[in-house]
């Protein structure tokens, strides 16, 4: 008797292309997706010009959105990064390794040795991802945010992962 292993999904980034706006703003559009990115901006997803994004695509289509941006300065040189995916794909993977694609660019690619990420204090799912993908807790930021829809703040925990110094490009 034979027994057939369900095929495992392939996850790709691709840089934002035209043409992925009205798949990204839907999964932005969903409750999960608001509550920790507020509403989109008018000109979502190309209202952050600062940041370099990816279209996250798992088995050819459009899952979600993975952006970095870099701190040029050399004497405080690092990256940040930040995601958000299709709910009806959560707790699958994906995200990690999203985000490990991307710690490998910024570290292989761009020669950071420190990214930091900064979720929401409550988004327990978001740290556990991020946990996964090799960041670690540093500190707690007090009323970091704004709530979405712009009602009072929340915290945000700041979390870093570091390349010991000679492993970095």
């Amino acid at each position: 008797m034979s027994v057939s292993r369900p095929r495992e999904s392939r996850l790709e980034l691709r840089p934002l292309a035209r043409g992925d706006e009205e798949e990204l703003l839907r999964i932005h559009s969903t409750p999960e997706v608001v509550r920790w990115w507020d509403h989109p901006e008018e000109d979502f997803p190309w209202d952050e010009p600062d940041s370099t994004r990816f279209t996250i695509l798992v088995d050819g289509r459009i899952a979600g959105l993975i952006q970095y941006w870099e701190e040029r300065e050399p004497r405080y040189r690092h990256a940040g990064v930040d995601l958000f995916l299709d709910p009806k794909l959560h707790g699958r993977g994906f995200g990690t390794k999203a985000v490990a694609r991307v710690v490998d660019l910024l570290v292989s690619e761009r020669g950071h040795h420190r990214i930091t990420i900064d979720p929401a204090l409550a988004n327990a799912a978001a740290i556990r991802c991020y946990e996964k993908a090799g960041f670690k807790a540093i500190g707690v930021m007090r009323q970091a945010e704004r709530n979405s829809g712009g009602e009072g703040w929340h915290d945000c925990l700041l979390m870093e992962l570091v390349i010991p110094a000679g492993s970095a490009s």
